[in-house]
């Protein structure tokens, strides 16, 4: 068996860069028959993400940030039980249908899915994943830009058919300069990165046919015998998906989701995104128009895959560990969707120099932004993007993150926190790991480390108002408890949250909780004050975090307060898009008066 070389920091980087460069040529300009995508199509969960997706890819459009001549589309989940990606690709098969009749089985389709609240990334909820920002581009890429970039090479070598992805990971690779990521083989096509066995237990895992050899080339097409969702390591070693190493060699990797083993492991290859051809995807089409409603949640990897490749048997269909919510027909769901697609090839492209990232936390977010030199090298992130700041200090390879904001130069930002979208003034203090988000600090404040804070505009019987989220960045707000006896099991900011609510002058009553009485959690809390201006919002919420650091009252009983759920439900993106465009424009003009000032 040959040894596999560890992978190339420096040709994932000049791969990522080719990329990049090729994108930004296509940026705002029309793109040529199989160039580029024919269809670009964005998944939201309800209306009011619909909205605001489609608000912002209008946006993009007028400013050219996005190759012309592309339908970008945004999908609706309907309207009542949660579908899951998976539920929402069936809806997105039926859309494409209704707008393009039997046309669109000649497309070549991106579907990102992204259609989830970003729990455990806030400052994303309101204006979705997809368009969650990153310190890199001119002008700034968000993750749809990014996505679309670095799958620059697929449509012009992909038969026609739908490529699937989520909107809050990064898939780099680097394959020789003459070769190119194939998805042209009936049924199913998946990319497969080399992953220790931990992160094989959180991915799907495959399973290659017995008399497929291994290489351990940078790019390799092989068959799936059977696919794994999120298996122990028992079953990993068991079902025969684990690779001795023999050498090979990826360096180790802490925080974040992502696809390395250390030297002579062993390790197993897991999923990022797939394609499926556009047999297949008819034949997906023909059923979910036969069942009509989907009453559960439908995993587009975990019900989808495991049905592929000659191994595949139904008993997953039974096993409910990796679900979040158990609904009565999901076995039966589950059932009727193996057997349909029972018998379908799952071909994969092996990609042994490849590193896959996940953002779709606030410590992933921190990390990633901050303190990983390897992301940073290989998509050229910078610490300071489009934005008016002082300087900011660097320590143990830790920087600030400084995303299209104005900040005063009297202010301080310490290493490890970002800012998004913001306004901070003179007499501001930000402690480390922090994350600031569409915010305006006027007045004098200090931020404790590790504090979230995000403010959102809101419409509330036709008047603008404002609310600001402020917690932990360690928070778990998706935590719940089920009876008010138990809101003391849930923590804010580290502090027992019944504790909390003393410190705000709150009662614990149903009142305090939005949407589900009997799934009570920081998400449906009823916490954060509405204010009539941005800067009063966010002075009013740091009050109340001030308060749990300082163990000092701070009464909450005279504001009317929402939830984070509440405020989504309120909230306004136009003036969110408003704010975001009128720091574009002082930014704009002041750093057209530096120039000025230089020549």
């Amino acid at each position: 068996m040959a040894a596999v070389r560890a992978p190339s920091e420096v040709s994932l980087r000049e791969a990522t860069q080719r990329k990049l460069r090729r994108f930004s040529e296509l940026r705002g300009k029309p793109v040529a028959a199989g160039e580029f995508w024919d269809i670009v199509a964005i998944t939201a969960a309800d209306e009011k993400q619909e909205l605001a997706y489609k608000q912002q890819l209008s946006v993009k459009l007028k400013r050219k940030e996005l190759p012309l001549g592309v339908q970008y589309h945004v999908f609706v989940d309907p309207a009542g039980a949660k579908i899951g990606n998976g539920g929402s690709t069936l809806c997105a098969l039926r859309c494409l249908e209704k707008l393009y009749g039997d046309k669109w089985t000649s497309f070549t389709i991106l579907l990102i899915h992204s259609g989830g609240y970003s729990q455990r990334l806030p400052n994303a909820s309101a204006l979705g994943k997809i368009f969650t920002a990153l310190p890199l581009g001119n002008p700034i890429y968000q993750m749809l830009e990014l996505k679309l970039a670095m799958y620059i090479d697929f449509p012009s070598h992909m038969n026609p058919g739908i490529l699937v992805t989520c909107a809050d990971d990064i898939e780099l690779y680097s394959i020789g300069e003459s070769e190119f990521i194939r998805f042209d083989k009936p049924g199913f096509t998946a990319l497969a990165h080399p992953s220790s066995l931990t992160v094989g237990t959180t991915h799907g895992v495959f399973v290659f046919d017995p008399f497929d050899y291994l290489e351990y080339r940078d790019l390799e097409y092989r068959s799936c015998y059977r696919f794994l969702h999120k298996p122990s390591v028992e079953k990993m070693y068991q079902f025969n998906a684990v690779c001795r190493s023999g050498g090979f060699c990826q360096q180790d990797f802490v925080g974040g989701d992502t696809a390395y083993v250390k030297l002579d492991s062993d390790f197993v290859y897991t999923d990022s995104l797939f394609y499926m051809d556009h047999a297949s995807a008819n034949k997906l089409l023909a059923f979910y128009k036969k069942i009509g409603t989907l009453n559960c949640e439908i995993d587009a990897y975990g019900d989808f895959l495991q049905a592929l490749g000659p191994g595949a048997t139904v008993e997953y269909t039974r096993n409910t560990s990796n679900v979040t919510k158990e609904e009565s027909d999901l076995v039966d769901m589950r059932q009727r969707i193996f057997h349909l697609l029972k018998g379908t090839s799952l071909n994969v492209v092996v990609l042994n120099n490849s590193k896959f990232y996940h953002i779709g936390t606030t410590e992933e977010y921190l990390f990633h932004f901050t303190s990983d030199s390897s992301l940073k090298s290989e998509l050229g992130l910078q610490s300071i993007i489009f934005s008016v700041f002082p300087d900011t200090p660097e320590c143990s390879g830790k920087t600030s993150c400084i995303l299209q904001s104005i900040l005063d130069s009297r202010c301080s930002l310490a290493p490890g926190s970002v800012v998004e979208y913001s306004r901070l003034e003179p007499d501001v203090t930000v402690g480390e790991n922090c994350i600031i988000s569409g915010s305006y600090i006027i007045t004098k404040a200090a931020l404790p480390a590790y504090s979230f804070v995000c403010s959102l505009s809101l419409k509330m019987n036709g008047c603008l108002k404002y609310s600001t989220m402020a917690f932990g960045v360690q928070d778990d707000l998706k935590k719940n408890v089920k009876t008010l006896s138990d809101v003391k099991l849930l923590q804010f900011f580290g502090v027992c949250f019944l504790s909390c609510l003393d410190i705000w002058n709150l009662e614990v009553t149903e009142e305090l909780f939005s949407g589900n009485k009997t799934c009570l959690s920081l998400w449906t809390a009823r916490i954060f004050p509405v204010c009539s201006s941005l800067s009063d919002s966010v002075t009013t919420s740091l009050k109340m975090l001030n308060a749990i650091q300082n163990k000092s009252a701070f009464s909450l009983k005279s504001y009317k307060l929402l939830s984070i759920e509440e405020m989504l439900i309120y909230k306004d993106i136009e003036d969110m898009i408003a704010y975001r465009e009128q720091i574009f424009l002082e930014i704009s003009l002041n750093k057209k008066q530096f120039d000025l000032k230089i020549s």
